[in-house]
């Protein structure tokens, strides 16, 4: 494992440039992933920016991180190994189909902690290949982990034809969905949560640039329905615990979406729905440690 220590977050701006690039070289698609792991030491919260975080994705304001936030902290490493020229896929054109988190306790406000990241376990999917990138924070003086973010992407093409996908699916689904809640998406989500997680995929920003990828208006970021979904069990989560979601239909700009839970034998399942029809874009688990 090569690790490169970089001092401060990499530039988005100049990523999503690479990314572009990327995109239309020809001969990307490998059979390794690379042996690196991008480290940044000594990071500190902001908590104008923390506040901002919250308020979009519904969390109350506290001296604990949303379970959810250290990943947009990671999401500049992640990044800079994606679009590095030595990573096997294009970064345009993967699907981010499944997260799973672990906090063995909640992450403080006032620590200082390191960020690692690296990409492992390239497998087949049923519609192509899969990889996880994988996210972790250790506060100064403790060497292992508090908070592990898995992410899973999937390359189409190819694929195996097995029926393996990522991800977990959150318990025995509800049929048909019976709904907690009911929640009005509006059309800017993208673009404000855009702003507090640096996450600025043209997917999700406006109508006209999601379209030039195919989606018939801009679509809210997965991360964003996770952290929005768990915004509903404020007060209710223990300490350490993992949440596991399994991306499934995207959100279309501006939506009405259905949020329904219930419990579990070692926890709680959770999933998101089509308001107007029964069809799921998220469905997800939380296990008590």
């Amino acid at each position: 494992m090569t690790v490169k220590v970089l001092d401060s977050p990499p530039n988005l701006g100049s990523l999503y440039s690479k990314a572009l690039l990327g995109g239309v070289r020809p001969g990307r698609d490998g059979d390794a992933l690379p042996g690196t792991e991008y480290v940044r030491e000594g990071v500190t919260i902001a908590p104008a920016h923390l506040a901002d975080y919250n308020r979009v994705c519904g969390f109350r304001l506290s001296d604990e991180l949303p379970v959810t936030y250290p990943h947009i902290l990671a999401f500049p490493l992640q990044m800079a190994l994606m679009t590095e020229g030595d990573f096997p896929f294009p970064l345009l054109g993967m699907v981010h189909v499944a997260n799973r988190i672990t906090q063995h306790r909640p992450v403080r406000l006032d620590e200082k902690f390191t960020l690692r990241v690296r990409a492992e376990n390239l497998r087949p999917h049923e519609k192509g290949r899969q990889f996880d990138v994988v996210s972790e924070v250790l506060p100064v003086g403790e060497d292992s982990p508090v908070w592990t973010d898995v992410s899973t992407y999937l390359r189409r093409g190819g694929g195996s034809g097995d029926g393996s996908g990522g991800g977990a699916d959150g318990g025995k689904q509800l049929t048909p969905p019976v709904p907690n809640a009911v929640w009005r998406v509006p059309a800017d989500i993208g673009r404000k949560y855009a702003e507090a997680s640096g996450d600025r995929n043209p997917i999700h920003l406006h109508a006209l640039s999601a379209k030039a990828f195919g989606f018939p208006s801009a679509i809210a970021h997965g991360m964003w329905s996770k952290a929005h979904a768990l915004a509903a069990f404020e007060g209710r989560l223990p300490s350490a615990f993992t949440v596991d979601v399994r991306f499934k239909l995207p959100i279309l700009l501006p939506a009405k979406v259905a949020f329904t839970s219930w419990r579990t034998d070692d926890g709680l399942a959770f999933e998101l729905w089509n308001a107007r029809k029964p069809k799921p874009h998220l469905s997800g688990s939380i296990v008590t440690l």
